[in-house]
C-alpha cells in the first residue's frame, strides 16, 4: 500500500476527494482545509497518479483494515429537524420525533454525511407532501426514496443508472427519469451531477405534474448559475458549505 499527499485549489478540497475515491482510492485523510492524504493499494497505477498530481509526496504505508476504520468514523448524525441517520451495524435508537434510517453506503453515494444529501433531506422535510407521488433520481443508497416515504408519500420511484446503487437501496429501477411517464410525479429529487442535472432538465419537466416540485443538488456552489440556466425559473437555492441545491 502507498499514499500520495496532495494540496487541491482553495475551495476545490471535496472536489479533489470525490475524484480520488473515484480513482479507486481505499482511504483519505484530510489534513487541512486543501490538503488530504489518500491511501492507494500496490496494483493501482502509481505512474498514472504522479503524472495526474506531479507535485504529489508519494510514500508507502502498512495494510490496514479500512472497512473496519472506516465503520468507525460513520457515527450517527441527526440530519434536519426529523431524520436520525444511522449506519445498519449499530442499533441506537432515534431522539423522539425523529425517524430512523439504517445507512448501508456499500458502493453508493448517500450516507447522509455529505452535504448535498444534508441539503436533500432538508429540503423533502419541507416540500413532501402527504400522498404526493416522489420521483428519486439517482437513488444511491436509498437514502432520500426512505426518507420521502417516512414524510407520507403515497408512492416513491427510485431509480439509478448504476446496478450496485440499485442492489444497494434494495428497491427502484435500473434507469433514468426517461423512463418514467409523463406527468406522473408531484415531486422530483435529484442528487447527482450538475452534468446529468442539465442533461435531464427536459425530462424532470416532462415528468413532473402541473405545479409539481424539482430539488437538484449535487453540484458545487460555483455550478448553480449553469443549473439554473437549463432548469428555467428557480424558486430558491439552499447551501452547504461549497455546495448548493437548487428548487424550482
Amino acid at each position: 500500500m502507498f499514499s500520495l499527499e496532495i494540496d487541491s485549489v482553495a475551495g476545490g478540497r471535496d472536489l479533489l476527494i470525490a475524484e480520488l475515491w473515484e480513482l479507486g482510492s481505499a482511504g483519505i485523510v484530510e489534513l487541512s482545509d486543501t490538503r488530504v492524504r489518500a491511501f492507494f493499494e500496490d496494483r493501482a497505477g502509481r505512474a498514472e497518479l504522479l503524472a495526474r498530481w506531479p507535485g504529489a509526496a508519494i510514500r508507502e504505508e502498512q495494510e490496514r483494515d479500512w472497512v473496519a476504520e472506516a465503520r468507525e468514523l460513520l457515527q450517527p448524525m441527526e440530519v434536519g429537524r426529523r431524520f436520525f441517520l444511522v449506519p445498519e451495524w449499530r442499533d441506537d435508537p432515534a431522539p423522539p420525533g425523529r425517524f430512523h434510517i439504517a445507512v448501508n453506503p456499500g458502493m453508493a453515494f448517500g450516507t447522509g454525511v455529505h452535504e448535498t444529501t444534508r441539503l436533500c433531506l432538508e429540503a423533502l422535510e419541507d416540500l413532501v407532501r402527504a400522498g404526493s407521488v416522489v420521483l428519486d433520481v439517482g437513488t444511491g443508497s436509498g437514502i432520500l426514496a426512505v426518507a420521502a416515504r417516512l414524510l407520507g408519500a403515497a408512492r416513491v420511484i427510485a431509480c439509478d443508472i448504476d446496478e450496485d446503487a440499485v442492489r444497494i437501496a434494495g428497491q427502484g429501477f435500473i434507469g433514468s427519469a426517461d423512463a418514467v411517464r409523463s406527468s406522473s410525479a408531484d415531486l422530483v429529487v435529484a442528487n447527482i451531477s450538475p452534468q446529468a442535472i442539465i442533461r435531464l432538465a427536459p425530462e424532470f419537466a416532462r415528468v413532473l405534474r402541473p405545479g409539481g416540485t424539482l430539488i437538484a443538488s449535487g453540484f458545487n456552489t460555483s455550478e448553480v448559475e449553469a443549473v439554473k440556466a437549463a432548469l428555467g425559473q428557480v424558486r430558491e437555492v439552499r447551501r452547504k458549505g461549497e455546495w448548493a441545491a437548487v428548487v424550482r
